[in-house]
């Protein structure tokens, strides 16, 4: 076995052989190079280290550290020198040589990742896109439908056995969609839909389609025939097509959780006339289906269901209550802002916190018709009384333990003086409950994305880190072979080709066989995660996640490298910096 020594120049090779893109969300950082990389990295520089025990980092006089420092460098600039050679050896073959390589590569990955790679990713932590001490924060705003309150996923079928059935009865669609069961796991939120070819899609951050994920009904869509639809090109002028709140007119972006039953309902009725071979319009038929499952919302059938059966839809709203008692404890401000009416929002906090739930909040609104109610100044505020019935009374100042109704933000803005960066909003869509507050206001915003919890728990998994480490340094060393021109080394090129498409296939299947992550593409970003982190200061699971922090803590985003930038320490040489080829043979032209 290895000792520590070559270990850790080793697994330096294997960091710097990986050619990664830098992420855009925190919480994917270990991702982009691999968590295994990045873990391997950090274990390799430990284990290089005396294994007797050593004085704080801090304690040690500045000579010793600049001593270990160097020993480091110097290290892993040997390490790299010694696997630095580009050309075969005298009387080796280059089909040869680069096979060795590749054997080199394939040891490093199986050999050198320490144990405990895995459960690097903790569900429950809060990810800062933006620096924010929670110190400096006095009043703290929510959204109530998945924020405040997390529901089931049987609130989904429910929504689209009714969509479904409105389609039918009232639409009079042919009954054989009604064969058509929910699909819990087709789609994933962030999916654009091209409305007039009826197209279901992921788009990255630089608005290209990724191949391999677009479907026309349930069925997926060759790479090929999706180039042919648009004009020899997997680029989406998005500016244009889908406005910057993702509605439209040409295409449809799905940013909120509730339009997972929308866009399944969406597939099953392109796919029952395209299997039936029945003519019909796709625009008509995406114009149907949205009004049906906005006839669950507006006609109150999914408010009826869950005030029904609130044990049944709603979940962990124990943590709600501690979530918020912690907060009103320490002398925060508080206050709800959300689309849904009063009763509905009413009889689910009672359950959660109990009846005296609105002695936590000291501005509650409903029915306030977000985005709306952020830019623009139309609605005034009304107030209901205890029964909820509207009061048409002006409304010269808004009180704690009163219940208003519409308004916007202009006159809550005059009303509170709550204005700037002392103020933290959460909420689940990104457009309409954080975009104009973080653009326009000034405000904190913290994003709710409960499928964190399952995407780090895949991320954890040995299969996913071993199969992403050596994905990536199978691309580093297509990046550092692809000089060799010969036929013999084309034909090897093309075969480690093929071996990471069929690579990034698994990493892509295990969170969802037909679109992958919500957060990346092959190797870029998700236009879903350019938007969470643009739009949103800090990120989690749940609004439970708080109660793992002081609330004096400060978030510091982790500092990713740019492509350009050289690697200055530890946490660079372990998130990708060193992806340039001959990178200590250019080393001469500084």
């Amino acid at each position: 076995m290895a000792g520590p020594g070559a270990r850790a120049g080793s697994l330096l090779v294997l960091v710097r052989l990986a050619a990664p893109a830098a992420p855009y969300c925190t919480h994917l950082g270990s991702e982009a190079p691999g968590p295994a990389t990045a873990a391997a990295a950090a274990a390799a520089a430990a284990a290089a280290q005396p294994r007797q025990a050593r004085p704080p980092y801090g304690t040690r006089k500045p000579h010793a550290r600049r001593d270990e420092e160097g020993a480091v460098a110097a290290a892993a600039a040997a390490a790299a020198r010694a696997y630095s050679s580009h050309a075969p050896a005298p009387g080796t073959d280059n089909k040869s040589f680069l096979w060795a390589r590749y054997g080199e590569m394939k040891r490093l990955v199986q050999d050198l990742l320490p144990p405990g790679v895995c459960n690097l990713l903790n569900p429950s932590t809060i990810y800062a896109n933006n620096e924010i001490s929670l110190s400096t924060i006095g009043v703290y705003g929510f959204d109530y439908d998945y924020t405040l309150a997390l529901y089931s996923p049987a609130l989904h079928s429910q929504i689209y056995n009714t969509a479904r059935e409105i389609l039918v009865e009232q639409y009079k669609y042919p009954k054989g969609i009604l064969k058509y069961e929910y699909w819990p796991n087709f789609a994933i939120r962030g999916l654009h839909y091209d409305i007039a070819k009826g197209l279901l899609m992921k788009i990255d951050a630089f608005h290209y389609i990724q191949l391999g994920t677009v479907y026309r009904g349930l069925k997926p869509v060759p790479d090929d025939e999706v180039l042919e639809m648009y004009d020899g090109t997997h680029h989406i002028p998005l500016h244009q097509a889908s406005g910057f709140y993702g509605k439209g007119p040409a295409i449809k972006q799905f940013m909120d959780i509730f339009s997972l039953p929308e866009m399944t309902l969406l597939a099953v009725a392109n796919d029952f006339f395209i299997s039936n071979d029945i003519d019909y319009d796709p625009i008509h038929l995406y114009k149907d289906v949205t009004d049906a499952i906005r006839d669950v919302h507006i006609k109150g059938f999914m408010y009826k269901w869950i005030m029904q059966d609130l044990e049944k839809y709603i979940l962990r709203g124990d943590e709600t209550y501690a979530v918020l008692h912690r907060l009103a404890k320490s002398g925060k401000k508080l206050f709800l802002i959300t689309n849904s009416p009063f009763s509905f929002v009413d009889k689910g906090m009672r359950y959660m916190v109990g009846k005296d739930w609105r002695d936590f909040f000291d501005v509650v609104i409903v029915q306030a018709d977000k985005p709306h109610f952020f830019n623009d100044c139309v609605k005034p505020f009304r107030r209901l009384d205890h029964n909820g019935d509207l009061q048409w009374d002006k409304i010269n100042k808004l009180e704690k333990g009163q219940v208003y109704k519409q308004g916007n933000l202009f006159d809550f803005l005059r009303l509170t003086g709550w204005r700037g960066s002392k103020v933290l909003y959460f909420g689940d869509h990104l457009y309409s409950d954080l975009a104009d507050l973080m653009l326009r206001h000034g405000w904190r915003t913290g994003a709710i994305v409960p499928e964190l919890e399952t995407e780090t728990k895949m991320v954890n998994t040995e299969q996913y880190s071993q199969a992403l480490t050596w994905l990536q340094a199978l691309t580093g060393l297509l990046e550092r072979m692809q000089m060799f021109h010969d036929p013999e080394s084309k034909k090897v090129l093309q075969d480690w080709m093929k071996e990471r498409q069929e690579l990034r296939a698994l990493t892509k299947n295990l969170f969802n066989p037909q679109f992958g992550s919500i957060f990346r593409t092959c190797h870029n970003p998700t236009y879903f995660s350019r938007r969470l982190c643009r739009f949103s200061d800090v990120y989690m699971a749940s609004l439970s996640c708080l109660l793992n922090y002081d609330l004096n803590y400060t978030f510091y985003p982790r500092r990713t490298p740019l492509q350009h930038e050289a690697p200055l320490w530890m946490d660079q040489l372990c998130t990708g910096c060193m992806k340039t080829p001959f990178l200590e043979e250019m080393a001469h032209i500084r």
